[in-house]
């Protein structure tokens, strides 16, 4: 029988080793075209992994869009979803090293059109490492992940962490809490869940009961310190927070009970002498530019203070678009919610979308204002069904601003 060690796949309950996942990778890489790039499309994340592999055997360039309609820069590229994975497989990955680009992933769009960012396998490898040096305690664990592997924060956490001996993943991806509780029991201790606040908030309302967990891990969107408390009180196990961005994968880590400060990853600093200020780390060709204001710390770590665009300052006052949606959230009674810009321009007041079935509008502004300075109300305030989060957890700006004319309509 397989050591744990060399367990990279849990399947239906039943492990998949190394050896067996090299057999099978190979065999799919004999099968692809050799001179284009690979379309990753696969939903299984058994698939997804094999297909990622195989394209590395080859020196094939995956891309991997956040969604199947997203345009990539390579027209002409192999197109490989699940079905298209086991007609190709009726055809020991060591961790390529190559410095030319193995992967272009998609930014969510949260702030516009999804940009394309092309990485290396040590640009992928090197940041995995080290989350996972101080998310796991030094244990080796079985991973269940709610989000998707195409998404950079999905891509690391569960095809890098296992291509790279770090941890064994779970094939899918739940998404109810019933189902997350029973993916989690079909993999041994020590069991890690990576999800997304939104997922994390469903499973605390619903009060379900888990499987022992080694620990949560979340990212995608600001965590709050209440909804972590909870979360651990209700689970038994630390949560602790991914901070990271599409053009420079993980960055730094934090338990969000433990306070505010982030902690970076080794061998990495944050250089805030420029605009924007930069991410320098030795696996990154050029330092990364990144979109949030930071507070350095004297132990080096840093504090957020929020995204450079999402600063609002109003007579004399500041708060940030982040900080007025975790207020929403807050409010009992409020399911989801979002406060953005309802157009590019700076001087317009915030808007804000909120699901909440058992509250009208009036009810909600009224609970909002006795919290937030007036000069913040967004304005204006709807009610909606849901909103339109991507598979992350994300929240497309132009998507958000399409609902709110249908909202105002």
């Amino acid at each position: 029988m397989s050591g744990p060690v060399e367990i990279i796949v849990w399947r239906g309950g039943q492990s998949v080793s190394r050896s067996q996942f090299d057999a099978e990778a190979r065999q799919l890489a004999g099968a692809l075209p050799k001179d284009r790039a690979l379309l990753n499309l696969c939903q299984d994340r058994y698939r997804f992994l094999l297909a990622l592999a195989a394209a590395g055997m080859v020196g094939a360039r995956s891309l991997l869009p956040t969604n199947s309609d997203a345009i990539t820069d390579d027209q002409a590229a192999f197109r490989l979803d699940d079905a298209g994975v086991d007609a190709l497989r009726a055809a020991a990955i060591g961790v390529p090293r190559a410095a030319q680009p193995a992967v272009t992933v998609y930014t969510s769009g949260s702030s516009g059109q999804p940009q394309a960012h092309p990485k290396s396998w040590p640009m992928l490898i090197e940041p995995a490492r080290r989350a996972a040096a101080r998310l796991f305690d030094g244990t080796r664990p079985n991973i269940v992940a709610t989000v998707p592997s195409q998404h950079m924060y999905g891509l690391e956490t569960t095809a890098i962490w296992a291509l790279a001996g770090l941890a064994a993943i779970h094939d899918g991806r739940p998404f109810y809490p019933q189902d997350i509780a029973a993916a989690l029991a079909e993999i041994p201790l020590p069991r890690l869940l990576v999800t997304v606040p939104l997922h994390l908030r469903a499973l605390v309302a619903a009060g379900i009961v888990l499987p022992t967990l080694h620990g949560i891990v979340c990212a995608t969107a600001p965590l709050s310190d209440t909804l972590a408390a909870e979360a651990e009180a209700q689970f038994g196990c630390p949560v602790r927070e991914i901070y990271g961005c599409t053009e420079a994968a993980s960055v730094a880590t934090r338990r969000t009970t433990g306070g505010p400060a982030w902690q970076l990853h080794a061998d990495t600093r944050l250089d805030i002498t420029t605009s924007p200020a930069r991410l320098v780390a030795p696996w990154l060709p050029e330092p990364v530019p990144l979109h949030d204001q930071f507070a350095l710390q004297d132990d080096g770590c840093f504090s957020l203070l929020g995204r450079s665009g999402d600063l609002l300052k109003v007579g004399g006052k500041r708060t940030s678009l982040a900080e007025l949606t975790q207020t929403l959230l807050a409010l009992p009674g409020v399911v989801d919610a979002v406060v953005f810009m309802p157009d590019d321009d700076v001087a317009a007041r915030p808007a804000a979308l909120v699901v909440a079935p058992g509250l009208s509008t009036a009810q909600i502004r009224d609970q909002l204002a006795s919290r937030i300075d007036a000069l913040f109300l967004p304005r204006p305030l709807h009610r909606v069904d849901r909103l339109p989060r991507s598979d992350s957890g994300k929240l497309p700006l132009r998507d958000l601003r399409l609902l709110l004319v249908q909202a105002s309509s």
